[in-house]
């Protein structure tokens, strides 16, 4: 077995037909045999003021807690200080591991650890057990206990004890800004015309557009049901609310252009070929496409299931005894892949109703039934993203799909 560059580890898993299947472990467990004598392990309770770093040193009998300030080179020396200490006790030391929760630190400092050939790993926040008291105790010395318990687990190899996060390369995190950048700029840009059209109508006036380009010139003209004008503060009010519109709208044009100017360019370059391919698809723009591919297709999930999983688009069953029942959505995955994927589920049924999945849809809402169709959209959103992960990874077309005519040259 061997370890993959962001954390997933290959398994050689049993023979089919004489031919041994490869399968990408999940992060769920290591599958690397652990020496507990050989093996210095340190956990880290990141936070903006300090980080409170816990060890286990192989030959000493005390378990190790340091407080440091924010600093990856203090780290490192605090690593080797502790690594010294156990070649003193008589202990060779063959691997380092270093753990910490994810959160706003995101991955700099995995990658600065294992440029430096450390092993380093992050934890996904919600595969660490709390306690369900009502009022429980809280600190951090607590928190970096429970961070150790469940990196030892996971070291060990036990099952579904603690989940690692996939550790992306700056390159790779760095392509997602674009389409977070855009989502986020389009909520802000939906705030402000809203803000816009509650300032009108608290005054009575109705049918003022602030989405036209000439809306700022319309300000002095408009009148209240009484006669009067825009009273002065409302006026710079909207007059800055209609200035920040206009910055944001260049701000997406730009994005937009930048993103062209890079398929264009550079076709066959990286996951360009991957957005270009879901591009094609009639319904499918190319932000829709980039950012599912930035998001969700790159990743080496494991089969399909996975998909669904990692978009939170499966259910959560609530069993115990006799009693059986649905409690909706998990809603444990990537959120904005999540929302855009019901979104272009009812997208899907507008521009491909001669495909497969939008006749699959169409039977099973054929009854109806009430809340059919709020439920079934999301098996729907589920299935399309499965389909469209078989499509860009073994090039699978989905049964009926249109495609978009190729230019003209």
């Amino acid at each position: 077995m061997a370890a993959g560059d962001e954390g997933c580890t290959i398994v050689v898993c049993k023979a089919t037909n004489g031919v041994a299947r490869m399968r990408k472990n999940d992060l769920s467990r290591s599958l690397v045999a652990f020496d507990q004598d050989s093996t210095l392990i340190a956990v880290i309770e990141l936070s903006l003021s300090k980080w409170l770093v816990a060890g286990v040193v192989p030959g000493v009998e005390r378990s190790p807690l340091k407080a440091l300030g924010p600093d990856p080179e203090a780290l490192l020396k605090l690593i080797h200080r502790w690594r010294d200490e156990a070649v003193k006790a008589g202990k060779v030391v063959r691997r380092m591991v270093v753990a910490y929760e994810a959160g706003r630190d995101g991955f700099w400092l995995a990658r600065w650890l294992r440029s430096r050939g450390i092993e380093a790993y992050v934890i996904h926040p919600t595969s660490i057990p709390v306690s369900r008291e009502h009022r429980r105790a809280k600190s951090d010395r607590i928190d970096v206990r429970l961070l150790f318990r469940a990196v030892l687990g996971w070291l060990r190899g036990e099952a579904e004890h603690c989940s690692m996060v996939a550790i992306p390369s700056l390159e790779e995190e760095d392509a997602r800004r674009p389409t977070r950048e855009h989502e986020m700029l389009v909520g802000e840009r939906t705030s402000i015309i809203n803000r816009v059209k509650a300032a009108m109508i608290r005054l009575g006036i109705r049918g003022f557009n602030p989405k036209l380009r000439k809306a700022a010139e319309q300000l002095t003209s408009l009148r209240s049901p009484e006669g009067q004008p825009l009273p002065p503060h409302t006026l710079a009010e909207v007059q800055r609310d209609l200035a920040r519109l206009a910055l944001v709208r260049a701000q997406l044009q730009e994005i937009e252009k930048q993103r062209a100017q890079r398929l264009q360019k550079a076709p066959k370059e990286g996951t360009h070929p991957m957005v270009l391919m879901l591009a094609k698809i009639m319904g499918i723009g190319v932000e829709t496409a980039d950012m599912l591919v930035h998001e969700v297709l790159t990743r080496d999930l494991r089969d399909e299931r996975a998909v669904g999983r990692y978009a939170g688009l499966t259910g959560s069953p609530d069993e115990s005894g006799s009693k059986r029942r649905e409690k909706g959505l998990a809603k444990a995955g990537n959120g904005r892949v999540r929302r855009s994927m019901v979104e272009l589920a009812w997208r899907w049924l507008m521009y491909q109703k001669g495909s497969a999945l939008a006749q699959w849809f169409v039977d099973k809402t054929a009854s109806g039934q009430r809340g059919a169709r709020q439920k079934f959209i999301v098996a729907l959103a589920r299935k399309l993203l499965i389909a469209l992960w078989r499509y860009v990874r073994f090039g699978e077309v989905p049964v009926g799909v249109v495609l978009k005519a190729e230019p003209a040259r």
